[in-house]
């Protein structure tokens, strides 16, 4: 009778400890499709580390969200985090789970298309130059701007009526972002190239957003869904709690994540930015891997996952 009881003192024991790990320390997860080839192949077991950007608490349905020494992701790492889309399940922690590259993290401004796709750093050219004219009486307040922003663009040219300085896509952007009210500085000729990509900043945890165009309804889903705030489009206006706005105020830290595979569409440009709360932690090692026709990929197996 002893040997019995002890015997189920010890599995009591082990299963206990294996929940602990599993739901304190570090969690496996099955890459369930190819969006993220050629870094893990679809059927990979990895191991996540719950304690990367620190310990979500379990028990989300109970006492809601908190973490215990939170640390913000890092860019490029691969995170895995719950679906931020699946509203049908009101707690979080129980959402369908998704792995992603993190590209954007609070603050950074990332330049996308129409479609929200990120364009790479190697396609973007930030240095390339443009041509950009303005009238000639704001000379002043140019070099004004020009010196707060730490921009370096000397005076190419001038008439009578305007000057003409070059400026990448970047501090163009920054540019109008301080200008009050309609932008004076305008494309001296046409840059089909500039007007497809869009300055998109990623929230942070009391940061502030200004609302554009093509970041509006991106904007007005974020608030209403993650912030819980009262936020809706009309015409060309968002309205929070009531009022327009032209610029928004967050809570809590956002991600911009995509998949390694542009074709795989499960990141980013499908739910928008990934909340805090919704990160459970950072991709680690691959401890399980084999082919589709059943062989094991012995060489993967332990690597770290980047």
């Amino acid at each position: 009778m002893k040997k019995v009881r002890k015997t189920l003192i010890i599995l009591a024991a082990a299963v206990l400890a294996g929940v602990v790990l599993r739901t304190c320390v570090a969690t496996s997860y099955l890459i369930p499709s190819a969006g993220m080839e050629n870094t893990l192949y679809r059927g990979e077991r990895i191991l996540v580390d719950k304690w990367s950007y620190g310990l979500r608490l379990p028990l989300m349905g109970w006492w809601g969200y908190h973490r215990w020494l939170y640390r913000p992701a890092g860019r490029e790492d691969i995170v895995v985090f719950n679906n931020p889309a699946d509203f049908a399940q009101p707690v979080i922690s129980r959402r369908a789970v998704f792995i992603s590259r993190c590209i954007g993290t609070p603050g950074d401004t990332l330049l996308v298309d129409s479609l929200f796709a990120v364009v790479p750093s190697e396609r973007m050219a930030p240095d390339q130059k443009f041509l950009f004219t303005y009238p000639r009486q704001r000379e002043r307040q140019l070099d004004s701007l020009l010196a707060r922003l730490a921009i370096q663009s000397p005076l190419l040219g001038a008439d009578s009526v305007q000057s003409i300085r070059s400026f990448s896509r970047y501090e163009y952007y920054l540019l109008q972002q301080s200008v009050d009210g309609p932008c004076w500085i305008t494309p001296a000729e046409r840059m089909d190239s500039l007007r497809r990509l869009y300055p998109l900043v990623v929230p942070g945890q009391g940061k502030t957003v200004r609302v554009y165009p093509w970041n509006r309804n991106l904007l007005c889903n974020t608030l209403l869904l993650h912030e819980h705030r009262d936020a809706y489009v009309k015409g060309d206006t968002l309205y929070v709690d009531g009022r327009p706005a032209e610029a928004c105020t967050f809570t809590q830290d956002y991600y911009w994540v995509a998949a390694n595979n542009t074709s795989n569409l499960t990141d980013s440009r499908l739910f928008g930015f990934v909340p805090e709360d919704h990160i459970i932690g950072r991709a680690a090692r691959i401890w399980f891997s084999k082919e589709k026709d059943g062989r094991i990929r012995w060489e993967r197996i332990g690597m770290e996952v980047k």
